[in-house]
């Protein structure tokens, strides 16, 4: 449980596991984000990429030190109340950019006051999406980021979870999906992130 701070609003990250110029998921988050700054959430929005993170590996760490980016995404995560997530299907599973980025932030340690990096994310809830042009919305891979960060990050994964298919098709309005059931359902899943951010916030 965090300490109270019941005078601010809830501080939410936005990440896609998709970097590529023009992301369906990228699209989907934007949407989200616009969802959460409506319902008063203050929201971060966070390139993967940016954060220029080798391939995980544990010699390079023994020779280097840890990269710049993973304390980068501690200090994000730590700063912040939740995670709005759309997170891409690549043959089934989450994207390398994404399950990489996680790889490296389980490593971090705490530091003065920083917690470590599975510290940082622990009790938080996040809402996991994606989109995809097939029939299946990419919720195939949902299951797996599910269970990697309920088990490897304590984080609380909050039942809502949206699946996007026909996504080249749905983003035709400023702020929300072209299908009123999609957009509702997205609703309900950044709201429900929200209330339990607020909670938290409530301690």
């Amino acid at each position: 449980m965090t300490a109270s701070h019941p005078n601010r609003a809830p501080r939410l990250l936005a990440l896609s596991g998709s970097a590529r110029e023009g992301s369906i998921n990228g699209k989907l988050v934007a949407v989200a984000t616009a969802k959460a700054t409506a319902l008063g959430a203050e929201v971060t929005s966070v390139d993967l990429r940016a954060l220029a993170l080798p391939v995980f590996d544990a010699d390079l760490i023994a020779a280097e030190g840890l990269p710049a980016g993973a304390r980068q995404l501690r200090d994000l995560m730590a700063a912040h109340d939740g995670v709005l997530l759309a997170s891409p299907e690549y043959n089934a599973l989450p994207t390398p950019l994404l399950i990489n980025a996680l790889d490296w932030l389980s490593v971090v340690q705490a530091e003065g006051e920083l917690p470590g990096g599975t510290a940082a994310t622990a009790g938080k809830p996040v809402g996991l999406m994606a989109a995809s042009p097939g029939a299946l919305g990419g919720v195939r891979a949902l299951p797996i980021v599910r269970t990697f960060l309920s088990t490897n990050f304590a984080m609380v994964v909050v039942p809502e979870q949206v699946g996007v298919p026909a996504a080249d098709q749905q983003f035709t309005a400023p702020g929300r999906l072209a299908s009123d059931a999609l957009d509702q359902m997205l609703d309900r899943l950044v709201a429900s992130v929200v209330r339990q951010a607020n909670w938290r916030l409530q301690g």
